[in-house]
């Protein structure tokens, strides 16, 4: 299976340079599988049901969330009429939607996409390892499902590397969102999980994180409010990771990462 995970969309610059090429990089790449953090796709803050829509005409598969799940309030209420949307699993019962999907791919393969949240500097969540612990208990990778992705949002690189060695070897990949900044240290840990610690975003890296400079620069060196800070609107890179893995083991045999347009040297993964 051939899966492409893509970093936090933020804002229009990001969206736009994945709906404009996804559909031309799935053919190149013959993706199976595409994954996308969506967690700042709207302006900076959340994800719309509208835009969700757009992402998913355009290509993506399954669209994964984080701490700015509910900054758009109309996506509570539509969420779980889009079951391809994952918010973190680890989120109190009762929270709308749900933090992983099945997806039943071409030739009877199917894959498991889940979401989770880190606890280090972010929200007190419930803890990630048991409750993803407790949803692998029922998926194994090779019997119910030929690939599990997980996507780990979280602010400590600590806790990302820790998640990535403690489920080595039970599911395909597992990528750290959030932080914006891609990470060099994609790699297949010992037991054959693919792991990058952050996979970056997909917007105007000429900003702070995606957000225009002079909002976000008035904030840290004021230390005063100020206006809301607006995604950054020049052009977008695209920056994500690509995995190959095994449809029996539902292991990783290869991983690169991807790096398209903008202000970052390009990187086309040579697969």
């Amino acid at each position: 299976m051939r899966l492409l995970f893509l970093g936090d969309v933020v804002g229009r610059s990001g969206r736009e340079a994945i709906t404009r090429n996804l559909p031309e990089w799935r053919k190149k790449l013959a993706l199976d599988l595409v994954v996308v953090n969506g967690e700042n796709a709207s302006h900076g803050y959340g994800l719309s049901p509208d835009i969700a829509r757009s992402l998913i005409s355009a290509g993506v598969d399954v669209i994964t969330l984080g701490n700015h799940a509910w900054d758009r309030r109309d996506m509570i209420g539509h969420i779980n009429q889009m079951p391809n949307i994952v918010r973190p699993i680890n989120y109190p019962a009762g929270t709308p939607g749900q933090g992983s999907y099945i997806i039943d791919l071409e030739r009877g393969r199917r894959a498991l996409v889940i979401n989770v949240m880190g606890r280090i500097f972010m929200d007190p969540l419930d803890d990630p390892f048991r409750v993803v612990s407790e949803l692998l208990s029922r998926h194994r990778l090779g019997m119910t499902v030929n690939a599990i992705i997980i996507d780990i949002h979280a602010e400590a690189t600590s806790e990302k590397m820790g998640f990535g060695q403690y489920f080595d070897g039970r599911v395909s990949l597992v990528v750290g969102t959030h932080t914006h900044v891609p990470t060099a240290d994609h790699r297949i840990l010992p037991k054959g999980t693919a792991y990058q610690t952050d996979a970056g975003m997909c917007g105007d890296y000429d900003s702070v994180i995606g957000m225009g400079k002079e909002a976000a620069l008035h904030k840290l060196v004021r230390k005063i409010p100020g206006e809301r800070p607006q995604p950054a609107e020049g052009e977008a890179t695209v920056c994500g990771l690509l995995v190959e893995t095994n449809d029996a083991t539902g292991l990783a045999t290869k991983v690169a990462p991807l790096r398209m347009g903008g202000h970052l040297a390009p990187n086309w993964p040579d697969f």
